[in-house]
């Protein structure tokens, strides 16, 4: 960048406010949305979301597969918390499997025991 003669500093000055204000905004569209990860579902909610049946879930909740919150006969569940059960349910790839393969066989070359 360039050194600003004195005659550019007002144009400079001016860009600069209007980009702040632009960040500004951003800022502020940010906080005002509400977090949607912590959002607590009902049965019905959590069975749309998952894209399972209704009686499905009630099953993983019975056979205690799923993160349920029991509040008297009610089930909850909170949105942040199915995500988190749904990716812990990925495969990995082969690409992956064969590197953490090759990083495991090169630990046990250099005499790592675990």
């Amino acid at each position: 960048m360039e050194p600003l003669t004195f005659e550019q500093l007002p144009n400079a000055v001016s860009g600069l406010c209007e980009k702040l204000d632009a960040i500004e905004q951003l800022l502020r569209q940010g906080t005002s949305q509400p977090q949607h990860a912590d959002e607590l579902l009902t049965i019905s909610e959590a069975a749309k979301f998952l894209n399972l049946s209704v009686p499905t879930l009630y099953g993983k909740v019975s056979r205690k597969e799923i993160p349920v919150n029991k509040q008297g006969k009610r089930l909850y569940f909170y949105k942040s918390e199915l995500a988190d059960w749904i990716k812990a349910g990925r495969k990995k790839t082969m690409a992956e499997i064969r590197q953490e393969a090759e990083q495991y066989v090169g630990l046990r070359r250099k005499g790592y025991q675990p």
